[in-house]
């Protein structure tokens, strides 16, 4: 099944890529090796040929070391993403003096789970539950929340969701990246 793609302008966010990989005096190859995505797909997101996936932009802000509300415009209104099976709805990005915050509704329908690429050092998730039953986490260590319950890992590392029963999960996530 191919990963619904993102509602966003690719040529700007592509400009906006290779211009964070050069500044960080980071070849193409480079960058493409460390994020696991292929040369020719990171070339057709700097030149804005391809629109890219939830998934691909977080592998790349994490080896870039940015949040990945740096590459995209601050949303006018609420911006919707898609990966496999998280929809997510970024509602603010919060900035502190050496943290940046991003803050999403979560939505998984029953049933579907979603990988998640390491983010950069330091990077931390915070989700609380308000519906639906997500086992979420690093992998190997995931944990299961229900209605009411919070969640917390350090996400410098790959980690999952899981939607598990009969209900969808409705939630919010925080992630914390240092700056």
């Amino acid at each position: 099944m191919e990963t619904p793609a993102l509602d966003v302008d690719p040529r700007i966010v592509g400009q906006r890529i290779r211009r964070m990989r050069e500044a960080r005096g980071v070849s193409l190859s480079e960058l493409a090796r460390r994020a696991g995505v292929g040369k020719a797909t990171l070339s057709g997101l700097e030149n804005g040929q391809r629109n890219p996936t939830l998934e691909t932009l977080w592998a790349i802000t994490a080896q870039l070391g940015v949040p990945i509300g740096a590459i995209l415009d601050p949303p006018p209104e609420p911006r919707v993403m898609r990966g496999t099976a998280i929809e997510a709805t970024l509602l603010e990005v919060f900035e502190d003096e050496h943290v940046t915050y991003e803050l999403y509704r979560l939505y998984a329908p029953p049933g579907t789970s979603q990988s998640s690429p390491a983010h950069h050092a330091g990077v931390s998730e915070h989700l609380t539950i308000f519906s639906g039953t997500l086992e979420a986490g690093p992998v190997g260590e995931q944990k299961t929340a229900g209605p009411g319950d919070h969640l917390s890992w350090v996400s410098d590392v790959p980690h999952t969701y899981r939607s598990l029963g009969p209900d969808a999960v409705r939630a919010t996530l925080l992630i914390r990246y240092p700056t």
